[in-house]
């Protein structure tokens, strides 16, 4: 297995619930893994772990293993060059990546010239090969452009030719396309795909498209207020979720033509300050009972491979959506 964090745990002094609480997950080579859920659910602190890039103040237990080694014990030479070589990181929005005064070309070289032993010259030449590789035309003019003279989806692919520039093993997918017309995003997840299926290459994919990750990753895990609540196959989990979080989500989850109305889950995600000792969700589920909100989080097998943390798992039918008001759900506690 290529990725594999195991129970990690993130904790910010002065909050009263954990930033991330026990998540676990894999990605193996060649794998494209999707990570869903709203905003705030822990999806980016997650992917940024994987690099040990952690909030100010946080600790952290459980493990980061990345091929046998945990990245949250790397000494910090080891964790330089694990950043530079072994994982890439690209962002929704590729303009923060790139200096506006700089050309494209200085972007890619320096990338190069620090991750390997090429020399400049060298290094301009495989910018170039790079940039013919993720699809830019006239790579050669490319180079001695700036980003302004770039459309958004132009830069989303010099972006990914500068993650593919040290080889790595695992791409950290963060919204890489959700500021993008649909023909563009497109293009840019088809060139991914490849790219995966070509170096073996395993992927991170977070998104908020529920849809999308369904059409375009192998598996998907589902976070809710830093937990997972669910992880199956992607086209299983669109077609028989079984957390009521995620029966949510695809009831307020508008597609093309369909005519249904939306149901908008109650309530509101938790922020840090709010506390609970039981289910994160029991106070905008529709099945919840009291017990619900003293029951600790804890995945349990879903057939046909998977697992939900769901207390009442074993009576919920499969394929039930979830309802879509609770008339009498409770309040979250805050501890603020």
């Amino acid at each position: 297995m290529l990725l594999d964090i195991e129970n990690l745990a993130l904790q910010l002094p002065g909050t009263a619930r954990p930033l991330l609480a026990d998540v676990s997950l894999r990605v193996g080579a060649g794998e494209v893994v999707g990570l869903v859920g709203e905003s705030g659910s822990g999806k980016s602190t997650t992917a940024k772990a994987v690099l040990r890039i952690l909030p100010d103040g946080a600790t952290a237990r459980g493990r980061v293993v990345i091929d046998g080694t945990d990245v949250l014990t790397m000494t910090d030479a080891r964790l330089r060059e694990h950043r530079a070589r072994t994982v890439a990181m690209v962002h929704q929005d590729p303009r923060s990546a790139l200096n506006p005064v700089r050309r494209i070309g200085d972007f890619l070289v320096e990338r190069l010239v620090r991750t390997g032993d090429t020399d400049k010259r060298a290094a301009r030449a495989r910018a170039v090969e790079l940039l013919d590789t993720v699809g830019l035309s006239d790579p050669e003019r490319r180079v001695r452009q700036h980003p302004h003279e770039l459309s958004g989806g132009m830069l989303q692919r010099v972006v990914i030719a500068g993650a593919l520039a040290a080889q790595p093993d695992l791409l950290l997918a963060d919204e890489a396309t959700s500021a993008l017309d649909v023909t563009t995003q497109a293009e840019i997840l088809a060139l991914l795909r490849e790219l995966g299926r070509r170096r073996d290459l395993g992927m991170l994919f977070i998104t908020h498209d529920l849809h999308l990750a369904a059409a375009y990753c192998d598996r998907v895990y589902v976070m809710y207020a830093g937990r997972v609540v669910e992880q199956q196959e992607a086209r299983r989990l669109f077609t028989d979720a079984r957390h009521p979080y995620t029966r949510g989500l695809l009831n307020c989850s508008p597609e093309l033509g369909d005519s249904r109305a939306l149901h908008p889950i109650p309530g509101r995600p938790p922020s840090l300050a709010d506390g609970f000792t039981g289910c994160p969700f029991a106070a905008r589920c529709p099945h919840a009972e009291p017990e619900c909100e003293t029951w600790a989080p804890e995945p349990l097998p879903v057939p046909g491979g998977g697992s939900a943390a769901c207390r009442r798992l074993p009576e919920l039918p499969a394929g039930e959506p979830a309802d879509p008001v609770r008339p009498s759900a409770p309040a979250l506690r805050s501890t603020s």
